[in-house]
């Protein structure tokens, strides 16, 4: 799991720089009204539409995650996103809802994958969730926990291997993100994080492999 308040505040991203300065450019200039109504939520402090509810993973539940445990923002346009980051959670699936849920845990990851394979989405991609351990790495990454231990590799499935292979592979398509080990990464590859995730037991050739094949196919 991520590490405790490890991402304060907001600053603007390289997009919102950019409509500042065509701001500043354009000055009293009367915008075209349709373009403003496409590009009113890429205004800094501006957000795209969201839809209760809505997940970005077909077959993903949602839960809600403590909103102290993310921060809103309109990814890929102001953060690019480049990477995806596995976790294991170092405890059962309830007990990782239940601290993602908690505004004093600090911390959360996008997405938890159970041992049966269900996929559960706490944070919306758009958003920057608390789970790296870094800022940098938060802010352009996708987290996803995987319930079980790191010393214990009956936690590491098939089911689990399969949904979460499915997952990553249609995140890489969305973002473009190459699919291999410097682009999908554990939690303990993250620059000054003190996790040991997803450890020994998991098998990243395998896994990467899975993402691959995925791929290829529609899911």
């Amino acid at each position: 799991m991520g590490r405790k308040k490890d991402d304060k505040g907001r600053r603007p991203g390289r997009r919102a720089l950019l409509i500042g300065a065509a701001a500043v450019v354009v000055g009293g200039a009367a915008l075209e009204r349709s373009g403003l109504s496409r590009l009113w939520w890429r205004l800094p402090g501006a957000q795209k539409p969201r839809v209760e509810g809505a997940v970005d993973f077909g077959g993903a539940r949602w839960v809600a995650a403590s909103s102290a445990n993310y921060r809103g923002a309109d990814r890929p346009d102001d953060y690019r996103i480049d990477r995806v980051v596995i976790h294991v959670t170092q405890g059962s699936f309830a007990s990782a809802v239940k601290v993602f849920q908690d505004p004093g845990h600090g911390a959360a990851t996008h997405y938890i994958v159970r041992k049966d394979g269900h996929v559960t989405q706490m944070i919306r991609e758009l958003d920057v969730a608390f789970h790296a351990g870094n800022r940098d790495y938060n802010e352009r990454s996708v987290g996803i926990e995987h319930e079980g231990f790191v010393d214990d590799a009956s936690s590491f499935t098939d089911a689990m291997y399969a949904a979460s292979a499915r997952l990553t592979a249609r995140i890489c398509a969305r973002y473009e993100i190459p699919v291999d080990r410097e682009h999908i990464i554990g939690h303990v590859e993250v620059p000054g994080a003190d996790h040991t995730d997803p450890g020994r037991h998991w098998d990243w050739d395998r896994y990467i492999r899975l993402v691959r094949a995925a791929g290829t196919t529609r899911t």
